[in-house]
């Protein structure tokens, strides 16, 4: 017999009204702003016929303030799983014009639902944010749920790779959950994430504020750090999605997907050489430095426009997939500082959790002087360094530029911080200070005693040429076993190639334990 017409009217009926959403209007002011639909969102991010909805037809519990007779389709957001690039993820959109996508219980649960199901098939999560908050109405259930949810982003927190895009406003408890997770892209436009807003803000203190100030993608990701991808548009954003989840494996428990190129390019690159800058006070271009290590120059940076004295990103060293981190010594000379240092540390972090190999360019000459550095705790911030490098058990990569002084030195995973190569250029400084710092404590009566300034100009620079060529050599460092050996910079890029096919069998065990304290 075939299926009752009646019954499958009654299904396309009721399909009917969750798709629609909340009706024509909403969806044409939507578009009229450039934004996609929750489903649109879906559709463009995952390969065609591969979405498989879970709750569609789920309808909230909620009586109070004449709710009972509110119809919310799919409850405000739409949730199920698909494929990016054959690989399978989870996945949820918000959907702002079905009462704000508000969260309440059962939108809560829905959500809850994916990550569940990203960890019982080890796939990754990935959330589309665009609600007005919690839906004031289902009061305490609707707090629920958000705990619900932020307690499942932890339970995934180094189990599947988390990404939420910011695609609206993400107001108040609900900004919890993307900060919780791995990666936050935004969109610049039409995008907001606050704790509390400008009017909240006024109240308190009394100071006029705009959104962008508190809540706008440009100061998330320059400022406040809590951005790390800026996308142009709901389309950018998806693209940028896309790119992210191809450096990553599906889980902890497997490797990223390598494509080892089949011959092993071990030739020159004679381009390095003019990117090379020998005079420690002259600014290098560190960027151009790492694009030439990696394939067709694809450094995918993260943070980009936070604490941009240090570089992180990822990319492909001859088809193998790895995370990078560079002093840039063309902000701040390069020094390490408090931000800098959470950017490094947090990076590591993911990059260790999902068995991405480290690839690190030094050009460091300290932390970051200053009382407001002290202030705000550069001790326990630089302690991050230590702790991330210290404990990551990847494949672990050093390239020593230039500068490497003191305990930057060692923050920028030094062999004594586990790294299992160390190259260094010839142009490397390798010391527990800079040349004129020492110079200033080591020869001070010397100095003292010449009393004609010109002389004395002279003679200081005689004393940090001795000190750098004595104390600071590269070669005093290796001829101590503190460096695996010294390359010229053309040769960087074949030298990171081959050690990484070497390191990938790298395993390595730790003590027992719940898990280390980082200084936080």
């Amino acid at each position: 017999m075939a299926l009752d017409e009646e019954l499958r009217s009654t299904l396309a009926k009721r399909r009917g009204k969750v798709m629609a959403a909340g009706g024509a209007k909403k969806t044409d002011e939507r578009h009229a702003k450039g934004l996609m639909t929750a489903r649109e969102r879906l559709a463009g991010l995952l390969q065609d016929g591969t979405f498989q909805e879970y709750g569609a037809h789920a309808k909230h519990a909620c009586t109070a303030f004449g709710m009972g007779e509110v119809e919310i389709p799919a409850d405000g957001v739409v949730v199920g799983t698909g494929y990016v690039a054959g690989r399978q993820i989870a996945a949820f959109s918000q959907d702002f014009t079905v009462v704000g996508g508000t969260l309440g219980k059962m939108h809560g649960q829905k959500i809850v639902w994916a990550m569940d199901y990203a960890e019982k098939n080890g796939v990754p999560l990935v959330g589309f944010k665009d609600s007005g908050g919690a839906r004031i109405q289902e009061g305490i259930d609707a707090l629920s749920g958000y705990g619900e949810v932020f307690y499942r982003n932890v339970v995934l927190s180094g189990v599947v790779p988390q990404i939420a895009i910011i695609a609206g406003p993400c107001a108040g408890g609900a900004s919890y959950s993307p900060a919780l997770m791995d990666f936050i892209i935004m969109t610049r436009q039409n995008a907001q994430m606050f704790i509390t807003g400008p009017q909240v803000i006024k109240s308190v203190s009394g100071r006029d504020v705009s959104m962008d100030d508190v809540g706008g993608a440009e100061m998330h990701a320059a400022v406040s750090g809590n951005v790390h991808l800026l996308a142009d548009d709901d389309a950018h954003a998806i693209e940028l999605t896309r790119k992210l989840l191809s450096f990553f494996p599906s889980n902890n428990t497997e490797d990223p997907p390598h494509a080892p190129t089949p011959e092993l390019d071990l030739e020159p690159d004679s381009g390095m050489d003019a990117l090379v800058r020998s005079d420690a006070s002259d600014p290098m271009d560190m960027h151009a430095i790492v694009r030439r290590v990696l394939d067709d120059g694809d450094l995918f940076e993260i943070h980009a426009q936070f604490a941009k004295n240090l570089i992180v990103g990822f990319g492909r060293v001859q088809g193998i997939i790895v995370g990078v981190l560079a002093n840039n010594s063309m902000e701040k000379a390069g020094c390490l500082d408090i931000d800098s240092s959470d950017k490094g540390a947090r990076f590591i972090r993911f990059c260790n959790a999902f068995n991405i190999p480290i690839v690190t360019f030094v050009d460091v000459p300290g932390f970051l002087p200053g009382i407001d550095q002290e202030r705000g705790g550069i001790i326990r911030h630089g302690a991050k360094m230590l702790f991330a490098y210290s404990s990551a058990t990847v494949p672990k990569i050093t390239i020593v530029t230039r500068k490497a002084y003191g305990g930057s030195y060692l923050a920028m995973c030094s062999q004594e911080m586990g790294a299992d190569v160390v190259f260094a250029w010839p142009t490397a400084q390798i010391a527990v200070m800079g040349g004129e710092g020492a110079v200033n404590i080591l020869y001070s009566k010397e100095l003292k005693a010449i009393e004609d300034a010109g002389a004395k100009k002279k003679k200081r620079k005689e004393f940090v040429e001795l000190y750098r060529n004595e104390f600071a050599s590269p070669y005093l460092a290796a001829s101590k076993g503190y460096i695996t050996d010294i390359i010229e910079p053309e040769m960087t890029r074949a030298t990171v190639s081959l050690s990484l096919r070497k390191l990938l069998t790298k395993r390595e065990l730790r003590p027992a334990k719940k898990h280390g304290l980082i200084p936080l």
